[in-house]
């Protein structure tokens, strides 16, 4: 396979992904003939208000429920804030568990909210691979409940850099016997798990559009009814006043549309995507045999996130310079998270994981417009990029 130097091959769809063009079509007519703002009572504010309720219908009707414990947001990161600084200040919560390896929309809130002298944070102990070790959470709540306190867990459903899925149902039934209130990060996981909310013991968890094929820049909360707090941004009464703000409409329907698409076709695309990371696992495993380690649970195709592959190459001094040569070559990955690209202090999730500085980490993740023939040519650049480093 070759690609011309105006095409690109991208392997980097746990930082963003493809907006679906059904999605687009399905977004269109607001952004052109249905100009009006939500919050007008006239005709023309009504139809984009049919559309707003319309797609909260569908996000709710996926989810299995109601239409009054979903709000939409910007992304992932608002929501991740509006969580965790509301429920604290509007459930008295004087302690937060998490773990090191969450996004910065969780820890660097967190840590915030702890320098500001309004909790106390524990660190749940993870395992090699970024497990959560659920006795050690258990015992922590254990610790705050005999103290007559009440804990805010936030810990993340799909890891965006390891692939390391944690059981909801199980963490959330551990946070039930102790009175805590449960918060997920399900952005990774949005759109490829099906959730049924009815189900899960869970208070809060969130979507970004932009993991599943929709648009940047929009995304939603879901707020178990018993679990409601005080506004977060205020201005408005928009979305019950809960996040004051003029709607983002077309985001909010192309939103649902891609919520359904990916659920329609869940099943199909996990196993797609499954494909080509076990197609990359042995194409890598047959180059580098056993000095190609895989970060986490990524290289699990039993229960590792479907779509996300870290890789760890052998030692060498090439660090970052591998992603660059693959850039050059017109292969798009990642270093890790794309909200840390820039930095240079690496991976947080890597280094809690103690990963070995002197090899190189590349996160590679799929959707369903990569193909197998892709993933070959990833293969054979990343072999002649890397071997003559090897051979001296």
């Amino acid at each position: 396979m070759s690609i011309s130097s105006s095409s690109r091959i991208y392997l980097d769809n746990a930082a963003t992904t493809q907006l679906d063009k059904a999605v687009l079509d399905e977004m269109m007519p607001y952004l052109t003939e249905h100009f009006g703002n939500p919050s007008s009572t006239h005709g023309t504010g009504r139809i984009v208000k049919s559309a707003v309720e319309k797609a909260r219908k569908t996000v709710a009707s996926l989810l299995n429920t109601s239409p009054a414990e979903i709000f939409f947001t910007s992304g992932g990161t608002e929501a991740d804030n509006m969580i965790l600084r509301c429920a604290v200040r509007s459930h008295n919560l004087k302690h937060i568990i998490t773990s090191p390896l969450e996004h910065h929309a969780v820890l660097h809130t967190i840590e915030e909210l702890e320098k500001a002298g309004e909790v106390k944070v524990h660190f749940v102990n993870i395992d090699k691979n970024g497990n959560v070790d659920l006795n050690h959470l258990e015992e922590l709540l254990n610790t705050i409940s005999s103290q007559n306190e009440r804990a805010l867990v936030s810990l993340m459903h799909g890891n965006n850099e390891i692939g390391t899925v944690l059981d909801l149902k199980k963490t959330g039934e551990i946070c039930e016997k102790y009175n805590a209130m449960f918060h997920s990060d399900t952005v990774q996981t949005m759109g490829y798990y099906k959730m049924d909310l009815q189900e899960l013991p869970i208070h809060y968890l969130v979507g970004s559009a932009h993991k599943f094929h929709g648009a940047k820049g929009i995304g939603f909360l879901y707020v178990r009814h018993d679990a409601g707090f005080c506004p977060f941004q205020t201005g408005g009464a928009q979305e019950r006043n809960m996040r004051g703000g003029t709607e983002n409409v077309a985001g909010i329907v192309g939103l649902a549309k891609a919520l359904e698409i990916s659920f329609a076709e869940s099943e199909a695309h996990n196993k797609h995507i499954l494909s080509l990371k076990s197609r990359m696992i042995e194409k890598l495993r047959t180059i580098f045999g056993e000095e190609v380690d895989f970060n986490g649970e990524s290289g699990n195709l039993e229960t590792g996130l479907p779509k996300v592959l870290s890789v760890q190459f052998p030692k060498s001094d090439m660090g970052d310079m591998l992603l660059f040569n693959l850039d050059i070559q017109g292969i798009s990955a990642s270093g890790g998270s794309a909200c840390s690209s820039g930095s240079e202090i690496g991976s947080h999730v890597l280094t809690a994981l103690k990963n070995d500085p002197s090899r190189p980490s590349v996160r590679f993740s799929f959707s369903k417009y990569n193909t197998i023939e892709e993933v070959d040519y990833v293969v054979e650049k990343i072999s002649e990029i890397y071997m003559p480093v090897l051979a001296k």
